[in-house]
This record gives structure tokens, C-alpha cells and sequence, in this order.
């Protein structure tokens, strides 16, 4: 059995994500109750694998029709987009039936960024078969992914934003704020972080 590169910086994308999830949920203390709170974190797993797999159906719809019989086909393809608009509405959709006002989403935005960072080097990687790679370029840092046609890594590109995300999420984070804002400007100063787990 082999393990390309675009599964295995997928897998180390969740399992990194997810433990730097924990350890900052482990430093800033929780708002809502643990129950509520798996409740929300199965929601954004459950919404971002059906939202993840629908988009990629969508995007090439006659192909989809066309390959309804190939179970590989419909369960191996996902897009990162979909996987965030379906977890976002997982999460929002349970947080109503949950009547949770509170907004959850503080301590997700840093390791989401830092695994979707993560999961494009596995796209960079896997060339021309993932299908996300950029135009033709002739630019000097253009990659030639095996068919003869230098073209923009914009998985890299992803990357490298997503990685300088991470890092002004990071440090915003630290500073005193309301749940979801990045940093209150009333001249006072909190005393007290507040973070939604």
C-alpha cells in the first residue's frame, strides 16, 4: 500500500489542526459547556465532509452525472471551500437548535489556517492530478509539474498567506478581546481574555 504526498499532509493537516485546537482551548479556558462544545465540533466535522465532497459535485456537474455509479469518484473528491461553508453551516445550524448564542469560532481560526496551509503543500505536491495548480507563467519561480508548462504554484501562494494568517491571528489573539473581535477599542482594558471553545 502507498501513501502520496497529498494524504499524508492531509492527515498531518488534521491531527496538527486539531492538536493546536486542543492546546489553545487548554490555555484560554472555555466558554460553553463541554457537551455543547463536542456537540459543535461533530457538527463541523460532519458539515465540512458533506459540504467539502457537494461543492466538488458542483463543479463539474456533468462529469458528476455522468460517474454517479463510481463510488470512488464521489467519495474521494473535496474542496477546502466547501469543507469550511459546510462546517460553518453545521456549526451554525447546531448552535440553533442548541439555542447557543455565544460565537464559537475564536479558537478555530489559527488552526484552521494552520492546516489548510498544511493540506496545499500536499497539493503542490501531488502536481497536475489535484488540479489546483495556477496558470502558465514565465516568471523564474514558475514550476513545471511534468507536463512541460511552467505554471504559478498557487498552492505555495496559499500557503505562505495562510501562514502569515495564522501568525496575525495568533498574536491578535493574545491581546484582551469581546468573543469574535479581534480587540476592543474602548480605551480600558479588559481584565480578563475571553475566548469561545
Amino acid at each position: 500500500m502507498t501513501i502520496s504526498a497529498h494524504q499524508a499532509f492531509e492527515s498531518l493537516a488534521y491531527f496538527a489542526g486539531f492538536q493546536l485546537f486542543l492546546m489553545q482551548r487548554r490555555k484560554a479556558g472555555a466558554v460553553v459547556a463541554p457537551r455543547v462544545r463536542w456537540s459543535l465540533v461533530a457538527a463541523a466535522i460532519l458539515g465540512g465532509a458533506l459540504g467539502s465532497r457537494m461543492l466538488f459535485w458542483l463543479e463539474d456537474p456533468s462529469t458528476t452525472l455522468f460517474r454517479l455509479d463510481d463510488p470512488w469518484y464521489l467519495l474521494a473528491g473535496k474542496t477546502a471551500v466547501g469543507g469550511l461553508i459546510g462546517g460553518l453551516v453545521g456549526v451554525e445550524l447546531t448552535k440553533k437548535a442548541l439555542v447557543v448564542s455565544a460565537r464559537t469560532g475564536d479558537l478555530l481560526a489559527v488552526p484552521l489556517a494552520v492546516g489548510i496551509a498544511l493540506g496545499r503543500i500536499g497539493c503542490f505536491l501531488e502536481g497536475l492530478a489535484d488540479r489546483t495548480f495556477g496558470i502558465a507563467t514565465s516568471l523564474p519561480w514558475g514550476v513545471d509539474f511534468g507536463d512541460g508548462v511552467r505554471r504559478h504554484p498557487t498552492q505555495l501562494y496559499e500557503t505562505l498567506f495562510l501562514a502569515g494568517l495564522a501568525a496575525v491571528l495568533a498574536s491578535m489573539a493574545r491581546r484582551p478581546h469581546a468573543d469574535g473581535h479581534p480587540d476592543e477599542h474602548t480605551g480600558k482594558q479588559q481584565s480578563s481574555h475571553r475566548f469561545i471553545s
